[in-house]
Order: C-alpha cells, then sequence, then structure tokens
C-alpha cells in the first residue's frame, strides 16, 4: 500500500502535549483504525483516527517525529498509508466508552458513529485536568461523559477502571469498548469477564510495516496490526443485541 499524500488544513491545540491535525481529504474508515504517517527523511509512524471525513489526528508530543508533526502548518504536506487494521465492530443499543490518556482518540471517532444507540456513556481519565481533552466531542456525540483525574484536579478522584466498575455494578451494558495504557486494558478485560460484558479493546504496540508482515508488533502468537488493534474480550457479542 502506497503512502497518499495530503495536505494539513489547520491544527489545533487540545493540551499542552496534544495538537488536533486536520487535513484536506477522506479515507474511509472505521473507528479504531489507524493510519500511519509518513514524513519524508525522517519516519513512519501510527496514528488512531479522531475521524476519517474529514481525516483527523490527535498527536502527542513524545518525540522527534511527534514534534516535527507539531511543527507543521496549514497547507504542509504529510503522507498516510491506510485505513489498516481491524476497527470497532458497533453493535448494541447501551455502550460503555473508558478511555484513559490519549486513548480518548479513537473512543470519540466510535461515539460519533455511534447513532443508534440508545444510551452511550463515557469515562475518561487523566493523571490531571490538564491532560484531559474530547469531552466536548463526546458530549456532542451523545455520550454522559464522566472525567476521572488521579489527583483529583477535574471531576472523580481515582482511575477510570474504578468508575467503569461502579457503573458496571449499577446497570447493564450490551459492550464495553476501551482505548488507553496496557495496565488498565487488561483491569477492563477482567471487568468484562467478571460481569459477563462483552468487549472491545485497542491495544498499542510498536508497528512498522502496518500489515503483518514484519512481526515487529506481535504479542501472544497475534499481529497487532493485522489481528488488531481492536481485540474482544469477555462473553462472545451477541449481533443481535
Amino acid at each position: 500500500m502506497l503512502p497518499q499524500q495530503m495536505r494539513l488544513a489547520r491544527t489545533a491545540k487540545l493540551t499542552a502535549n496534544v495538537r488536533l491535525l486536520t487535513l484536506h481529504g477522506a479515507l474511509p474508515a472505521q473507528p479504531g483504525q489507524f493510519v500511519l504517517v509518513w514524513l519524508p527523511g525522517l519516519d513512519e509512524k501510527p496514528f488512531s483516527l479522531v475521524d476519517d471525513d474529514p481525516v483527523t489526528l490527535a498527536v502527542a508530543q513524545v518525540g522527534p517525529f511527534s514534534s516535527r508533526l507539531h511543527e507543521l502548518e496549514a497547507g504542509d504536506r504529510l503522507w498516510l498509508r491506510g485505513p489498516l487494521g481491524r476497527g470497532f465492530d458497533l453493535v448494541g443499543d447501551r455502550l460503555l466508552l473508558v478511555g484513559g490518556g490519549y486513548g480518548v482518540a479513537p473512543l470519540a471517532f466510535l461515539a460519533a458513529r455511534a447513532t443508534e444507540a440508545q444510551r452511550k456513556m463515557a469515562v475518561i481519565g487523566a493523571g490531571t485536568k490538564e491532560n484531559l481533552f474530547f469531552e466536548d466531542r463526546l458530549t456532542q456525540a451523545g455520550c454522559e461523559t464522566i472525567l476521572v483525574t488521579e489527583d483529583c484536579s477535574a471531576g472523580e478522584g481515582g482511575l477510570c477502571t474504578d468508575v467503569a466498575e461502579t457503573l458496571l455494578r449499577q446497570e447493564a451494558f450490551d459492550v464495553l469498548y476501551g482505548c488507553g495504557p496496557e495496565g488498565m486494558l487488561n483491569k477492563l478485560e477482567h471487568l468484562c469477564a467478571q460481569h459477563g460484558v462483552p468487549g472491545q479493546l485497542s491495544k498499542e504496540a510498536y508497528m512498522r510495516c502496518g500489515m503483518g508482515v514484519c512481526g515487529s508488533c506481535e504479542r501472544n502468537g497475534l499481529l497487532v496490526c493485522r489481528d488488531g488493534p481492536v481485540f474482544s474480550v469477555g462473553p462472545l457479542l451477541d449481533k443481535g443485541a
């Protein structure tokens, strides 16, 4: 799959180290799928999609490549391969979305697509209120959104998995969707099994080719780029839910 040239339409600051990049053009995709962004002479890195029309990315500044993306301005060029991977399967009427840190990005895309759901609850967590973002997108998508911060600076104090556990005890959900750090996902997988709720969790791994050829993202015999990044956990999903 050859990279497709696209131009940056605009950028916006989400937090001190996260920028929203909106491109000219579309790449029809499922929420949870990703693209590989290439800057010639520098590198190619994977990013979850925030939207597919127009293509929108949330980029956290964590190294030289993401720092260069933060420096781009409207009209600058970048190259994309994708969409790639297995995205979220949208089913059910009562959805629980749990996002930790940057993991809220693909869940915002999912919430916007889940137009048929009768009830959508989103739990988004971060270390501090300065690192929370996309509450507005989730609310506009019809989610009842709960903020969680580890330092108690906004919303509820603690971990988003603690809030998710309380919600699962209080009411029934058809599916739990999650994206975030590995420890958070491990806890969500446990909660899905404990409460009998089908789960779909988006996992991260180091990726190079994005197509299951190089094997760099192999985890427990599965390739995150090809078999994921969204994996099903818990009981089997009832497609008729």
